[in-house]
């Protein structure tokens, strides 16, 4: 195998026309310089020299090698220097996948963070809810995947790396005039007779369990992945709803007021990324920018 350090040898032999003044522009001595000289000869399988007195003077197949040293050593000089940007920072790029509430609250607190501190990383973001968003992760769509779950479920991510960042509990959503609008808690069973609006697939799952656990089924007459639409339609009267508090950090519930529900429903929001990637500068820096982000 041709090493890099022996076509620098070569090419400072061939420049030169001697191994005394190539280990002198090379700053080594000169019988290192005859010693990678032979291993590159033995590596090559042919004469790449020919020594003639004190001259030297390359072979046919010595002048192939210097010809093409230098395209060589200097795509490595640039995959060494883009490498070492990349560790250092200095540039890279991260595939962010998230759920529409994490999109609005987490995410820009800590993607403004990670351009401040790192300019040279490019962050992308696309929206999806999980389990799709997970998918995406184990199937090399994107890098971190910030997703969330109800309860815990022991073996469900044990093949990625975990990152918690916060509890995020759910609250109930009710029109002002509702007959529990001025209540600071109710029990999800008062709802029992209203017409509901959903969420996502996940969530409204989970609304059947809660609510099924309290002694009836909802009649779910609205579903919407769109949390402003959910509260838009609360807020016309048409329904109840029940979303998760980061939810409502960014939009601002007109004619519509929450309260709490009991029993307390809360998911948890973490940020995902598999093993190797979590060794990745650029990812290890996004992960650490979304969890000060959660804490504030």
């Amino acid at each position: 195998m041709i090493e890099a350090r022996h076509l620098r040898v070569l090419r400072a032999v061939a420049a030169t026309g001697s191994f005394s003044a190539a280990a002198r522009e090379l700053g080594c001595t000169q019988p290192a310089v005859s010693q990678q000289m032979k291993a590159l000869e033995n590596s090559a399988g042919t004469p790449l020299l020919v020594r003639t007195g004190r001259e030297m003077r390359l072979t046919q197949a010595g002048e192939a090698l210097v010809r093409h040293a230098a395209g060589i050593l200097a795509g490595l000089t640039a995959a060494e220097e883009e490498v070492a940007a990349i560790a250092g920072l200095r540039a890279g790029r991260v595939r962010l996948v998230s759920f529409p509430s994490g999109s609005s609250t987490l995410v820009p607190t800590a993607l403004a963070a990670l351009r401040a501190a790192h300019p040279g990383t490019r962050v992308s973001l696309v929206e999806a809810e999980p389990p799709r968003s997970v998918e995406m992760l184990r199937e090399g769509d994107c890098d971190i995947a910030l997703a969330f779950r109800y309860g815990v479920n022991a073996t469900e991510w044990d093949d990625l790396v975990v990152r918690p960042l916060l509890v995020d509990r759910l609250v109930g959503l009710v029109p002002e005039g509702h007959r529990l609008a001025a209540e600071e808690s109710v029990a999800i069973a008062e709802l029992a007779d209203e017409s509901w609006i959903a969420g996502c697939p996940r969530c409204r799952r989970q609304l059947v369990d809660v609510c099924e656990g309290s002694g009836f089924t909802p009649r779910i007459d609205f579903a919407t992945d769109d949390y402003p639409a959910v509260i838009g339609l609360v807020g016309a009267g048409l329904g109840v709803a029940v979303l998760p508090e980061l939810a409502m950090e960014s939009v601002r519930p007109k004619g519509a007021r929450t309260v709490a529900v009991e029993p307390a429903v809360e998911r948890e929001i973490v940020a995902l990324t598999l093993p190797d990637l979590a060794q990745v500068p650029a990812v290890a820096a996004t992960l650490d920018e979304l969890t000060r982000a959660a804490a504030r």
